[in-house]
């Protein structure tokens, strides 16, 4: 139930808007992503490994095999493909991390009513005003 109670919170605290935010960029910068990966990065890491191409990278492990006119058809791990999605998501992931930290800045220094420069949203001003009220009224 522990979960839940995370996923609750998580939701109801604004984490939704960052979530979205997340899925929006990395939708964004899918393709853009995919190009930097594939025809910028996995070329150098090619070039440095002395691979031709990363994404034929794979293992057999069984070879097409062919009884009584029925072929099986070979099994192949693809770990150069992997590896390139692994890139992929590492690179977005870092992105979105990055946007969501500036955001969560910019709204942690727009809810800070103790910071001159920047200008307090009027709900906060009046929220603030009211807690002051309601402490002298609890000291008196």
């Amino acid at each position: 139930m522990n979960i839940l109670k995370e996923f609750k919170e998580f939701a109801v605290k604004g984490n939704m808007f960052d979530m979205a935010i997340g899925i929006i960029i990395g939708t964004a910068f899918s393709k853009i992503v995919n190009s930097l990966v594939g025809d910028l990065i996995m070329p150098i890491f090619s070039y440095f490994t002395g691979t031709i191409n990363f994404q034929d990278l794979s293992v057999v492990l069984r070879d097409s095999v062919e009884i009584n006119g029925i072929t099986k058809p070979s099994l192949i791990l693809n770990y150069g493909k992997f590896l390139q999605h692994v890139v992929d998501f590492s690179i977005i992931a870092i992105t979105i991390f990055l946007v969501i930290k500036a955001i969560n800045r910019l709204r942690t220094k727009a809810e800070d009513e103790t910071n001159p420069t920047e200008v307090t949203p009027k709900n906060i001003q009046l929220l603030a005003e009211i807690r002051d009220l309601l402490k002298e009224q609890n000291k008196s």
